[in-house]
């Protein structure tokens, strides 16, 4: 079965006198064995019959029913074994033959694929990341930046007021001598030319 470089093996109930790929009596399951891991397919309940009328599988296809716990089911339901109890052993087998499998599996071409662009896609998250805080920071600093010149010049515009302030100041103080001065002026012309008058009448 299968093609070239791919194969699939069928695993049968057959005549022992029958050819290699001759005719069979039940068709059982498959086996893949180039899949990663390898994957079986099989009936369990028609092997099970086919053991217990007394079929005797080959060595390949009784490492398979070993490996998928068709065997061990079998011996418990033989030593009296309810079949819930037969039903949880045999699953925590197929568990542990898959998490060993998983395990040693080699690594497939398109699993390497997924795996660097899984890596790139990560790489390229952790990129845009860093820019998008770098941008952040940037951004906060330009805001603080703005933030120090605005104060800095509403600093000098206060201090720009506050002289302006002054120079109204003095110049006032300076007009208001300036008054008194020229008040004080008048008031001395004032009082010569009362005395002139004085003097000369």
């Amino acid at each position: 079965m299968g093609r070239k470089k791919k194969p699939i093996w069928a695993v049968v109930a057959a005549d022992s006198r029958a050819p290699r790929d001759g005719r069979f009596i039940e068709d059982l399951g498959r086996y893949y064995p180039l899949e990663e891991p390898a994957r079986v397919e099989l009936k369990d309940d028609r092997i099970k019959h086919w053991l217990k009328v007394g079929a005797q599988p080959t060595d390949t296809v009784r490492s398979l029913l070993s490996q998928q716990g068709v065997l061990l089911g079998l011996h418990l339901e033989y030593k009296g074994v309810e079949p819930d109890a037969i039903a949880e052993a045999v699953a925590t087998h197929q568990q542990y033959r898959q998490d060993k499998l998983k395990a040693s599996a080699k690594v497939t071409a398109s699993e390497l694929r997924q795996r660097a662009l899984d890596a790139e896609e990560k790489a390229a998250a952790k990129l845009e990341a860093e820019l998008l805080e770098k941008r952040k920071k940037a951004a906060a600093a330009a805001a603080e930046a703005k933030a120090r010149e605005q104060e800095a010049a509403a600093e000098k515009e206060a201090v720009a007021e506050k002289e302006v302030a002054a120079e109204k100041e003095v110049a006032a103080e300076k007009e208001a001598v300036a008054e008194k001065e020229v008040a004080a002026e008048k008031e001395a012309s004032a009082e010569k030319e009362d005395e002139s008058s004085e003097e000369s009448a």
